[in-house]
């Protein structure tokens, strides 16, 4: 083997080196990666809006008729002789406070 093959094999044993050399650094730089992972939250809420959003509209005035027909009914048993005055205006209280 003369000078050539031996330059040639010191070039072989060089380049192979650096290969694996490199190799291993980018394994062990994808392993820490992957170890830090999950420390970092997986998802991040968005930040909150820079204005309130509006209060949700009252539901509508459906009770009013209920109501009305709650009212009228304890009129009737009143006027039947099922409630007493002080029965009907305790039942009335309650129906309008809700």
């Amino acid at each position: 083997m003369g000078q050539t093959g031996g330059m040639a094999r010191t070039a072989v044993v060089a380049g192979t080196a650096t290969a694996v050399s490199n190799r291993v650094s980018r394994r062990q730089a994808n392993r820490w990666a992957a170890q830090e992972q999950p420390q970092q939250p997986a998802y991040q809420e968005p930040p909150p809006p820079a204005y309130a959003p509006p209060p949700p509209a009252p539901p509508p005035a459906a009770d009013a008729p209920d109501m009305l027909e709650q009212l009228q009914k304890l009129g009737e048993l009143r006027a039947a002789g099922v409630l007493t005055e002080a029965e009907f205006a305790a039942q009335k209280a309650k129906i309008l406070a809700q």
